[in-house]
């Protein structure tokens, strides 16, 4: 059983079903430290976008000035996102930290590092609970979650109703 001081992680994009997660994770884990993680892609600029041209050549890279003002503006929009979070955390009796943090391979994949960094008590996440082809051609964090974190994780799901 984790300590009761261990922090809570809970995944956090700022959407209403983060919102919920956050929620949900302080009227269960009431005082706890909690982090307040925001995952940002680096790099989303550098990949070439369309096909070849007309001269069947590839598409041509976006110059690194270009991907550096992208990655600067998705990290600090990824600060901000992580540090409405917190604020929200600690207005709900949570001692809330954000972390901002760059996904080097996968989301889940990120958590699951964040998880074992922090000693983390449980991991929170919220879930659509998309099923079927669309959950096998996508993926979801949730399931990848919970198929390999080495803690508990608390899936909230979307209001169906």
């Amino acid at each position: 059983m984790a300590a009761e001081n261990a922090p809570v992680l809970v995944a956090y994009d700022g959407s209403e079903l983060s919102k919920t997660a956050l929620r949900q994770a302080a009227s269960l884990f009431a005082g706890r430290p909690a982090i307040v993680a925001t995952v940002w892609e680096p790099g989303l600029a550098a990949i070439p976008v369309g096909g070849p041209d007309t001269f069947g050549e590839g598409a041509i890279p976006p110059d690194p000035e270009t991907v550096a003002a992208v990655d600067d503006a998705q990290h600090e929009h990824a600060a901000r996102i992580a540090r409405e979070g917190a604020e929200l955390a600690g207005s709900l009796g949570l001692a809330g930290e954000p972390h901002d943090v760059p996904d080097e391979l996968d989301v889940a994949d990120t958590l699951l590092e964040l998880a074992r960094e922090r000693n983390a008590a449980v991991v929170v996440i919220g879930s659509h609970g998309v099923s079927g082809l669309r959950s096998h051609l996508v993926g979801s964090v949730a399931r990848k979650l919970l198929a390999h974190c080495d803690r508990p994780v608390l899936v909230v799901r979307a209001d169906r109703g």
